[in-house]
Protein backbone atom coordinates (compact mmCIF):
# COMPACT_ATOMS: atom_id res chain seq x y z
CA UNK A 1 0.00 0.00 0.00
CA UNK A 2 2.94 2.34 0.68
CA UNK A 3 4.49 1.70 -2.62
CA UNK A 4 1.11 2.01 -5.04
CA UNK A 5 2.00 6.11 -4.37
CA UNK A 6 5.20 6.25 -6.15
CA UNK A 7 3.61 4.26 -9.27
CA UNK A 8 2.46 7.19 -9.96
CA UNK A 9 5.38 9.64 -8.94
CA UNK A 10 3.73 10.26 -5.87
CA UNK A 11 5.65 10.22 -2.15
CA UNK A 12 4.33 8.43 0.87
CA UNK A 13 3.89 10.29 4.49
CA UNK A 14 3.87 7.88 6.93
CA UNK A 15 1.55 8.89 10.29
CA UNK A 16 1.94 7.34 13.16
CA UNK A 17 -0.61 4.14 15.00
CA UNK A 18 -2.47 3.97 17.75
CA UNK A 19 -1.24 1.71 20.20
CA UNK A 20 -4.51 0.19 21.04
CA UNK A 21 -5.35 -0.86 17.72
CA UNK A 22 -2.46 -0.30 15.66
CA UNK A 23 -4.65 1.49 13.56
CA UNK A 24 -3.67 5.32 11.85
CA UNK A 25 -3.84 7.46 14.38
CA UNK A 26 -5.76 10.92 13.40
CA UNK A 27 -3.78 13.25 15.32
CA UNK A 28 -0.63 11.94 13.32
CA UNK A 29 -2.52 12.31 10.28
CA UNK A 30 -2.77 15.78 11.01
CA UNK A 31 0.19 16.92 11.83
CA UNK A 32 1.88 14.79 8.84
CA UNK A 33 -0.31 16.96 5.98
CA UNK A 34 0.93 20.15 3.91
CA UNK A 35 -0.24 21.87 1.05
CA UNK A 36 0.98 19.43 -0.78
CA UNK A 37 -1.06 16.66 0.58
CA UNK A 38 -3.83 14.94 -2.08
CA UNK A 39 -4.58 11.61 -0.36
CA UNK A 40 -5.28 9.50 2.85
CA UNK A 41 -4.42 5.32 2.84
CA UNK A 42 -5.83 4.00 5.56
CA UNK A 43 -5.47 0.55 6.58
CA UNK A 44 -8.12 -1.37 8.81
CA UNK A 45 -5.38 -3.02 10.64
CA UNK A 46 -5.63 -6.82 12.02
CA UNK A 47 -9.46 -6.26 10.38
CA UNK A 48 -9.85 -3.59 13.41
CA UNK A 49 -11.70 -0.43 11.54
CA UNK A 50 -9.79 2.74 12.15
CA UNK A 51 -11.52 5.79 13.43
CA UNK A 52 -13.16 6.82 10.20
CA UNK A 53 -15.07 9.50 11.86
CA UNK A 54 -12.03 11.44 12.70
CA UNK A 55 -10.46 10.93 9.40
CA UNK A 56 -13.06 11.69 7.42
CA UNK A 57 -13.33 14.85 8.69
CA UNK A 58 -9.71 15.33 8.19
CA UNK A 59 -9.68 14.40 4.71
CA UNK A 60 -12.81 16.73 4.39
CA UNK A 61 -11.07 19.92 5.64
CA UNK A 62 -8.23 19.60 3.47
CA UNK A 63 -10.19 18.31 0.55
CA UNK A 64 -8.25 14.96 0.21
CA UNK A 65 -9.06 11.27 -1.40
CA UNK A 66 -9.56 8.89 1.06
CA UNK A 67 -8.23 5.27 0.13
CA UNK A 68 -9.08 1.95 1.96
CA UNK A 69 -6.84 -0.58 2.50
CA UNK A 70 -9.51 -3.26 3.67
CA UNK A 71 -7.27 -6.64 3.00
CA UNK A 72 -7.74 -7.74 6.65
CA UNK A 73 -11.08 -6.86 7.12
CA UNK A 74 -13.28 -8.21 5.43
CA UNK A 75 -17.08 -7.85 6.67
CA UNK A 76 -15.87 -5.75 9.38
CA UNK A 77 -17.87 -2.54 9.75
CA UNK A 78 -17.48 1.26 11.69
CA UNK A 79 -20.34 1.95 13.10
CA UNK A 80 -23.13 1.01 10.95
CA UNK A 81 -20.95 1.08 7.55
CA UNK A 82 -19.04 -1.41 5.92
CA UNK A 83 -15.72 -0.76 6.19
CA UNK A 84 -14.33 0.24 2.22
CA UNK A 85 -17.52 1.96 1.22
CA UNK A 86 -16.77 5.26 3.93
CA UNK A 87 -13.71 6.81 1.76
CA UNK A 88 -13.50 7.28 -2.09
CA UNK A 89 -11.74 3.50 -3.22
CA UNK A 90 -12.09 0.82 -1.03
CA UNK A 91 -9.60 -2.23 -1.75
CA UNK A 92 -10.18 -5.78 -0.57
CA UNK A 93 -7.24 -8.42 -1.06
CA UNK A 94 -8.58 -12.38 -2.13
CA UNK A 95 -5.10 -13.12 -1.38
CA UNK A 96 -4.58 -17.24 -0.04
CA UNK A 97 -4.08 -15.78 3.16
CA UNK A 98 -7.01 -13.48 3.51
CA UNK A 99 -10.37 -14.55 5.00
CA UNK A 100 -11.83 -14.99 1.69
CA UNK A 101 -9.55 -16.27 -0.99
CA UNK A 102 -8.62 -16.59 -4.43
CA UNK A 103 -5.53 -17.69 -4.63
CA UNK A 104 -4.60 -14.08 -5.76
CA UNK A 105 -6.27 -11.12 -6.63
CA UNK A 106 -8.89 -8.47 -5.15
CA UNK A 107 -11.74 -6.31 -5.31
CA UNK A 108 -11.81 -2.87 -5.67
CA UNK A 109 -15.27 -0.99 -4.67
CA UNK A 110 -16.25 2.75 -4.81
CA UNK A 111 -19.54 5.04 -5.47
CA UNK A 112 -18.03 7.44 -7.67
CA UNK A 113 -18.52 6.07 -11.23
CA UNK A 114 -15.95 8.02 -12.77
CA UNK A 115 -13.49 6.19 -10.29
CA UNK A 116 -15.31 3.31 -10.79
CA UNK A 117 -14.23 3.55 -14.93
CA UNK A 118 -10.68 4.43 -13.99
CA UNK A 119 -10.56 1.58 -12.06
CA UNK A 120 -11.30 -0.73 -14.81
CA UNK A 121 -9.22 1.14 -16.77
CA UNK A 122 -5.86 0.93 -15.26
CA UNK A 123 -6.78 -3.11 -14.37
CA UNK A 124 -6.79 -3.25 -17.89
CA UNK A 125 -4.00 -1.58 -19.76
CA UNK A 126 -5.43 0.96 -20.03
CA UNK A 127 -6.85 -0.40 -23.66
CA UNK A 128 -10.24 1.56 -23.48
CA UNK A 129 -8.76 5.03 -23.15
CA UNK A 130 -8.36 4.66 -27.20
CA UNK A 131 -10.48 5.11 -29.97
CA UNK A 132 -14.38 5.29 -29.54
CA UNK A 133 -14.31 5.74 -25.43
CA UNK A 134 -13.73 9.66 -26.11
CA UNK A 135 -12.35 9.40 -22.35
CA UNK A 136 -10.15 12.69 -21.82
CA UNK A 137 -8.89 12.57 -19.06
CA UNK A 138 -5.63 10.05 -19.60
CA UNK A 139 -3.45 11.48 -16.42
CA UNK A 140 -2.21 8.35 -14.76
CA UNK A 141 -4.42 6.31 -16.53
CA UNK A 142 -0.99 3.99 -17.55
CA UNK A 143 -2.95 0.30 -16.56
CA UNK A 144 -1.42 -3.34 -15.97
CA UNK A 145 -2.93 -6.53 -15.99
CA UNK A 146 -4.75 -6.81 -13.14
CA UNK A 147 -6.89 -8.94 -14.87
CA UNK A 148 -9.22 -11.15 -12.71
CA UNK A 149 -9.69 -14.24 -14.03
CA UNK A 150 -13.62 -15.83 -14.84
CA UNK A 151 -12.52 -18.34 -12.63
CA UNK A 152 -11.12 -16.58 -9.76
CA UNK A 153 -14.04 -14.24 -10.29
CA UNK A 154 -16.59 -17.53 -9.94
CA UNK A 155 -14.37 -18.21 -6.81
CA UNK A 156 -14.77 -15.18 -4.87
CA UNK A 157 -18.54 -15.05 -5.69
CA UNK A 158 -18.72 -18.56 -3.52
CA UNK A 159 -16.03 -17.52 -1.11
CA UNK A 160 -18.47 -14.35 -0.21
CA UNK A 161 -21.17 -16.26 0.49
CA UNK A 162 -19.35 -18.18 3.15
CA UNK A 163 -17.84 -14.88 4.34
CA UNK A 164 -20.23 -14.50 7.80
CA UNK A 165 -20.06 -18.05 8.79
CA UNK A 166 -16.27 -17.57 8.25
CA UNK A 167 -16.14 -14.24 10.15
CA UNK A 168 -18.24 -15.88 13.05
CA UNK A 169 -16.21 -18.86 13.90
CA UNK A 170 -13.13 -16.57 13.97
CA UNK A 171 -14.85 -13.98 16.54
CA UNK A 172 -15.95 -17.01 18.85
CA UNK A 173 -12.36 -18.42 18.69
CA UNK A 174 -11.31 -14.59 19.76
CA UNK A 175 -13.62 -14.69 22.61
CA UNK A 176 -12.67 -17.43 23.53
CA UNK A 177 -8.92 -16.83 23.41
CA UNK A 178 -9.29 -13.28 25.61
CA UNK A 179 -11.38 -14.53 28.09
CA UNK A 180 -8.70 -17.42 28.54
CA UNK A 181 -5.98 -14.92 28.76
CA UNK A 182 -7.27 -11.76 30.68
CA UNK A 183 -5.94 -11.44 33.99
CA UNK A 184 -2.71 -11.95 32.90
CA UNK A 185 -0.99 -8.21 34.03
CA UNK A 186 1.51 -7.98 31.28
CA UNK A 187 -0.61 -9.72 28.41
CA UNK A 188 -3.46 -6.76 26.70
CA UNK A 189 -5.66 -8.81 24.81
CA UNK A 190 -7.59 -6.88 21.47
CA UNK A 191 -10.44 -5.14 22.37
CA UNK A 192 -11.14 -3.74 19.18
CA UNK A 193 -12.79 -0.11 18.76
CA UNK A 194 -15.82 0.84 20.59
CA UNK A 195 -18.63 0.63 19.15
CA UNK A 196 -17.15 -0.92 15.58
CA UNK A 197 -17.16 -4.46 14.18
CA UNK A 198 -14.34 -6.00 14.17
CA UNK A 199 -13.40 -9.29 12.06
CA UNK A 200 -9.53 -10.14 13.20
CA UNK A 201 -6.96 -10.70 10.76
CA UNK A 202 -4.75 -12.34 13.40
CA UNK A 203 -5.20 -12.12 16.81
CA UNK A 204 -2.77 -9.32 18.56
CA UNK A 205 -1.49 -9.13 22.06
CA UNK A 206 0.86 -6.75 23.33
CA UNK A 207 3.49 -7.33 25.71
CA UNK A 208 4.41 -5.24 28.52
CA UNK A 209 8.38 -6.58 29.68
CA UNK A 210 7.89 -4.13 32.40
CA UNK A 211 4.88 -6.22 34.10
CA UNK A 212 6.67 -10.07 33.44
CA UNK A 213 9.50 -9.61 34.26
CA UNK A 214 10.90 -11.85 31.52
CA UNK A 215 11.58 -10.61 27.87
CA UNK A 216 9.06 -10.63 24.92
CA UNK A 217 11.60 -13.21 23.44
CA UNK A 218 12.13 -15.62 26.02
CA UNK A 219 8.42 -15.77 26.50
CA UNK A 220 7.30 -16.10 22.89
CA UNK A 221 9.93 -18.66 22.39
CA UNK A 222 8.82 -20.66 25.76
CA UNK A 223 5.21 -20.46 24.19
CA UNK A 224 6.26 -21.91 20.69
CA UNK A 225 8.30 -24.64 22.43
CA UNK A 226 4.97 -25.63 23.80
CA UNK A 227 3.88 -26.63 19.92
CA UNK A 228 2.03 -22.72 20.14
CA UNK A 229 2.60 -20.34 16.62
CA UNK A 230 3.15 -17.20 18.10
CA UNK A 231 5.22 -14.29 16.25
CA UNK A 232 7.34 -11.04 17.54
CA UNK A 233 6.11 -7.71 16.29
CA UNK A 234 4.40 -7.56 13.05
CA UNK A 235 5.87 -5.86 10.11
CA UNK A 236 8.95 -3.83 10.26
CA UNK A 237 7.43 -0.07 9.97
CA UNK A 238 7.81 0.37 6.34
CA UNK A 239 9.59 3.95 6.36
CA UNK A 240 12.80 1.65 7.65
CA UNK A 241 12.61 -0.46 4.80
CA UNK A 242 15.82 0.46 1.96
CA UNK A 243 13.38 1.65 -0.84
CA UNK A 244 12.77 4.47 1.87
CA UNK A 245 15.81 4.56 3.44
CA UNK A 246 17.96 4.83 0.50
CA UNK A 247 15.06 7.18 -1.46
CA UNK A 248 15.33 5.17 -4.45
CA UNK A 249 12.65 3.06 -6.42
CA UNK A 250 13.65 3.87 -10.22
CA UNK A 251 16.59 5.22 -11.91
CA UNK A 252 18.14 8.68 -10.69
CA UNK A 253 15.91 8.13 -7.48
CA UNK A 254 12.65 8.69 -9.07
CA UNK A 255 10.37 9.93 -7.33
CA UNK A 256 12.11 11.21 -4.61
CA UNK A 257 14.50 13.15 -6.73
CA UNK A 258 11.86 14.41 -8.85
CA UNK A 259 11.95 18.58 -8.91
CA UNK A 260 8.10 18.41 -8.20
CA UNK A 261 8.64 16.65 -4.94
CA UNK A 262 11.26 19.03 -3.47
CA UNK A 263 9.85 20.10 -0.38
CA UNK A 264 8.06 17.62 0.18
CA UNK A 265 7.77 15.74 3.90
CA UNK A 266 10.56 12.96 3.32
CA UNK A 267 10.89 11.75 6.85
CA UNK A 268 12.10 8.25 7.25
CA UNK A 269 14.16 8.06 10.26
CA UNK A 270 13.80 5.94 13.37
CA UNK A 271 11.33 7.65 15.79
CA UNK A 272 9.29 9.10 13.20
CA UNK A 273 6.14 6.94 14.39
CA UNK A 274 6.91 5.89 18.24
CA UNK A 275 4.03 3.99 18.59
CA UNK A 276 4.42 1.53 15.23
CA UNK A 277 8.31 0.89 16.46
CA UNK A 278 7.14 0.32 19.76
CA UNK A 279 4.55 -2.29 18.94
CA UNK A 280 6.72 -3.90 16.80
CA UNK A 281 10.11 -3.55 18.34
CA UNK A 282 8.69 -4.22 22.00
CA UNK A 283 5.33 -5.10 22.49
CA UNK A 284 3.81 -7.21 19.82
CA UNK A 285 2.55 -10.35 19.56
CA UNK A 286 0.56 -12.16 16.80
CA UNK A 287 -1.07 -14.91 16.86
CA UNK A 288 -2.59 -16.69 13.81
CA UNK A 289 -4.46 -19.75 15.46
CA UNK A 290 -8.20 -17.84 15.20
CA UNK A 291 -8.13 -18.83 11.90
CA UNK A 292 -10.19 -21.50 10.20
CA UNK A 293 -10.08 -24.55 10.55
CA UNK A 294 -8.84 -24.19 14.05
CA UNK A 295 -10.94 -24.83 16.64
CA UNK A 296 -12.24 -24.28 20.56
CA UNK A 297 -9.88 -27.08 21.32
CA UNK A 298 -6.84 -25.33 19.53
CA UNK A 299 -7.87 -22.43 21.71
CA UNK A 300 -7.72 -24.31 24.88
CA UNK A 301 -4.47 -25.87 24.17
CA UNK A 302 -3.28 -22.20 23.24
CA UNK A 303 -4.50 -20.68 27.34
CA UNK A 304 -2.87 -24.03 28.48
CA UNK A 305 0.29 -23.52 26.75
CA UNK A 306 0.35 -19.79 28.25
CA UNK A 307 -0.68 -20.90 31.57
CA UNK A 308 1.92 -23.65 31.94
CA UNK A 309 4.70 -20.82 31.18
CA UNK A 310 3.20 -18.68 33.32
CA UNK A 311 3.81 -21.13 36.17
Amino acid sequence: CAVAPMIYGAIPVFADVELETGCLDPESISKCITSRTKAIIVIHQFGIPADMTRIMAIAKKHRLKVVEDCAQAHGAKFKDKFVGTIGDIGVFSLNVNKTIQTGEGAVCVTSDPDLRYRLALIRNHGEAVVGPAKYENITNIAGFNYRLTEIQAAMAKEQLKKLNGLNKKRLELVEKLTQGLSGIDFLVTPQGRQGCHATYYVYPLRFLQQSAGITRADFVTAINKEGILFYQGYTRPLYLQPVYQKKHLFKHGYPFSAPENRGCLMKYDQGTCPNAEELHFKQMIINEHVRYPHNSVDVIDIIKAVRKVLE
